[in-house]
């Protein structure tokens, strides 16, 4: 093991105890298993004969999720429905050790909740419920006043926009202009149709996909990569940008640079999640101090271990340590 590897392995030891918090949209994630032997009689569709149930965090929760298992301390803010899958997700968000004080119940929204039909390892139908539209405003500023009451205890900021409806420029502006006035990193996993919202932040993490929409550019080969970069650089301004190329791993800009970090998955089995993963530990990482060429490189190992797993999973520190050894 080289002396980069073990600089990078002192960067996930001080992962230990720092404060994140985390503003998005909560989901709950609903996976119900099965067997098909049939086709219904009613209609040309399978019947699915359900033997297991499961109900997971998800969207800005899973981040939670995955901070927690890092050994961060947990902040989540976003909004709920009053309603049964409402305090279904609270209780797990609550089971996995995540502060849950700046969660907000909105009477007038559902909780999000995706519900995944599988049979034989296969998705068969998935099922949301969900408001789309912008949290009303007494709702905003309940959200934002308990991020500002709540701040000072934070080593850094997440924001987590899958796109239902609690990130929303007004919000994003305060929340922006609040950390930069504290001082803190915010990091942001963008919606691509919302990419407009972000500026001035710490850092974006798009995948390719969520770049190419959001610069409305699409390339022709990996060559153009760098230039998709600069324009969204140019366009935003964050301090650095982390655009994620799955297989091919990721390539970092900052302060004029531009490296590429080729993947380290030996095998990958599932994607899901992964974006999570690599958005938490590479938040972690710059709030102990790591340059984002560095932060990016603990990340890259971060995904390399959360695909070769099925599932949206998650990693450990050691396991992390590990990886890095191992390389």
């Amino acid at each position: 093991m080289g002396v980069y590897e073990k600089k990078l392995q002192t960067i996930v030891r001080k992962f230990k105890n720092k404060s994140i918090m985390v503003i998005g949209d909560l989901i709950l994630d609903n996976y119900i298993f099965g067997l098909v032997d049939r086709i219904s009689p009613e209609a040309p569709v399978p019947v699915v004969w359900a033997n297991r149930e499961e109900f997971v965090c998800g969207g800005a929760a899973n981040v939670g999720v995955n901070l927690v298992d890092l050994g961060a301390r947990v902040d989540l803010c976003g909004v709920i429905g009053k309603d049964y899958f409402g305090d279904v997700l609270f209780s797990h968000v609550k089971k996995r050790g995540i502060e849950s004080r700046m969660i907000v119940r909105d009477p007038k929204r559902p909780t999000t909740l995706k519900t995944r039909i599988l049979a034989s390892h296969q998705q068969i139908l998935r099922l949301d419920w969900e408001s789309l539209e912008f949290l009303e405003l007494d709702i905003n500023k309940k959200i934002f006043n308990k991020v500002k009451k709540h701040i000072d205890d934070a080593d850094a900021v997440i924001i987590e926009d899958y796109g239902k409806g609690v990130i929303n420029p007004g919000l994003v502006k305060d929340l922006v202009e609040l950390c930069r006035a504290k001082g803190k990193v915010v990091t942001v996993d963008p919606k691509e149709e919302h990419l407009d919202y972000y500026t001035d932040v710490t850092a974006l993490t798009p995948n390719l996909k969520e770049a190419q929409v959001a610069a409305n550019m699409k390339i022709r080969s990996k060559d153009e990569i760098p230039l998709l970069g600069e324009i969204i650089m140019d366009r935003l301004k964050p301090k650095g940008l982390l655009l994620t190329l799955g297989e091919h791993g990721m390539m970092v800009f900052h302060d004029n640079k531009v490296k590429h970090i080729p993947s380290h998955a030996r095998e990958v089995y599932d994607v899901t999640g992964a974006g999570d993963t690599v958005i938490s530990v590479f938040t972690m990482a710059l709030s102990c101090g790591a340059s984002f060429f560095d932060a990016a490189a603990v990340a890259n190992y971060a995904a390399s271990i959360v695909v070769g797993k099925l599932g949206a999973q998650t990693t450990t520190r050691d396991e992390l340590i590990k990886r890095i050894e191992a390389k």
